[in-house]
């Protein structure tokens, strides 16, 4: 029914009314994980869907760099209209292996936020052990479809040392080790992957911290090691400077109003999170919201977030709440 509603109400206009109503607001996509065709899943972006999404960006908006976008919404002139900026968080390898030749053909530009340890060999990421401890056929109950999220929600709130010790527990309950080196799905791009593609001019490369914590569940003084070190670890690594700074996991509890100072303070020139909106020139670029896209050829969902279809709804929905109805 939801469905069959959407394909209602892209047929009467709405999505066409809604895109233009928003065209000068800007837009930031957050990507994760891509695949082969053969390997399609909701977890990951295919090649078929990414194509889809793509050509409907073509069609509709102009993809930009995201410092470009950042620089915009600095500046005192509107936003152009339609600017989209693509960004993807981790650093694993199907970045360099599925989307950066999509990127390549269709010249579009993309961000690409890197955790610094992972791209230097020195331990793959905790939620990517978790993913990996989930496919296993001896999983707990935890670690089921419908109870995952839940768990995440709890190491999310553990520091890293307890978060690592309740993965290393779930591990050893399941008689299963988690691999020193990640599996090929969870591997990350090399330096001269991450050197290839931002020569290209097509790919920024920014911080996405040294090892993935939960900001708001370490101390400021930690969180400053872990900007300044993960952005000197990856402008040795590239030979080129680096700007941009993604909040890991990216919700409002996750960091404090702290840590967003110290983003700014370290040198960064803006930082994405993972909540969802539309960037103006009233939007902090310290926190920039971002669309999180899932993989599918269908584009409806797409163009549903995309066009301003789910940023009105929610406008409409908070102003029709009780108490904020004039009577």
């Amino acid at each position: 029914m939801k469905t069959l509603a959407l394909r209602l109400m892209r047929a009467s206009g709405i999505f066409s009314l809604t895109r233009a109503l928003s065209a000068r607001q800007a837009r930031a996509l957050m990507y994760h994980n891509f695949c082969g065709d053969e390997d399609e899943g909701k977890e990951a972006v295919s090649v078929s869907a990414a194509l889809t999404q793509f050509e409907y960006l073509r069609r509709h908006y102009r993809v930009v760099p995201l410092s470009h976008l950042v620089e915009r919404v600095k500046s005192d002139e509107p936003l152009e209209r339609g600017m989209v900026a693509l960004t993807v968080d981790d650093g694993r390898r199907n970045f360099y292996e599925v989307l950066f030749p999509l990127l390549t053909k269709l010249e579009l530009p993309a961000t690409f936020f890197v955790v610094s340890s992972f791209i230097r060999g020195e331990d793959w990421i905790w939620t990517d052990k978790v993913l990996w401890l989930s496919e296993q056929p001896t999983r707990p109950v935890e670690l089921s479809p419908e109870r995952i999220d839940h768990f995440f929600q709890k190491l999310n709130l553990l520091g890293p040392e307890a978060r690592d010790k309740q993965i290393g527990a779930i591990s050893k309950q399941m008689s299963v080790p988690v691999p020193r080196t990640p599996p090929a799905k969870y591997a990350p791009c090399s330096w001269n992957e991450l050197r290839e593609m931002a020569d290209s001019g097509l790919v920024e490369i920014g911080s996405h911290t040294v090892g993935h914590p939960i900001l708001s569940s370490i101390t400021d003084e930690e969180c400053w090691k872990e900007l300044t070190v993960s952005r000197q670890q990856i402008e040795e690594g590239m030979g080129r400077k680096v700007n941009l700074f993604c909040f890991p996991n990216g919700t409002s509890v996750d960091f404090r109003s702290s840590q967003v100072a110290l983003v700014r303070d370290a040198g960064y020139t803006s930082a994405v999170l993972a909540t969802f909106g539309l960037v103006n020139h009233g939007t902090d670029v310290y926190r920039l919201p971002r669309i999180g896209v899932a993989g599918s050829t269908d584009d409806l969902i797409f163009a549903k977030h995309l066009d301003g279809v789910e940023y009105y709804q929610a406008r409409l929905q908070k102003l029709l709440r009780p108490g904020n109805v004039s009577r």
